[in-house]
């Protein structure tokens, strides 16, 4: 589930930071922000850009989902349910929408 608080990003970019033993400073200087932007971002009291995102995901060697999203109870009822509108699709339809999962399923294992 996409997170939409700045606050939770921010608290979930600490936590990460810290279990990897960099100091925001360290960070900052790879993702090449400023010490306090980078320190307003973990606090949550900035809207980050997709490129501000992309950075500091490189350097905390993380991908946005990390970071962006949380664990969703119902993810196996979503799934199901997902599977069952695809049954009810054109075979066509099917192979472009697993065409689509397979394309981004891949690039989850070779980020760019």
């Amino acid at each position: 589930m996409l997170i939409f608080d700045f606050r939770v990003m921010g608290n979930k970019l600490l936590a990460i930071r810290k279990k990897a033993g960099l100091t925001q400073n360290e960070v900052a200087e790879a993702a090449n922000l400023s010490d306090r932007t980078y320190a307003d971002i973990e606090r949550g009291t900035v809207n980050m850009r997709i490129e501000t995102v992309l950075k500091i995901c490189d350097a905390l060697q993380i991908t946005p989902d990390v970071f962006l999203t949380e664990d969703n109870p119902n993810l196996s009822a979503k799934q199901t349910e997902l599977l069952a509108e695809l049954d009810k699709c054109t075979t066509q339809q099917k192979e472009t929408a697993l065409e689509l999962l397979s394309v981004y399923l891949k690039s989850l294992h070779h980020p760019q």
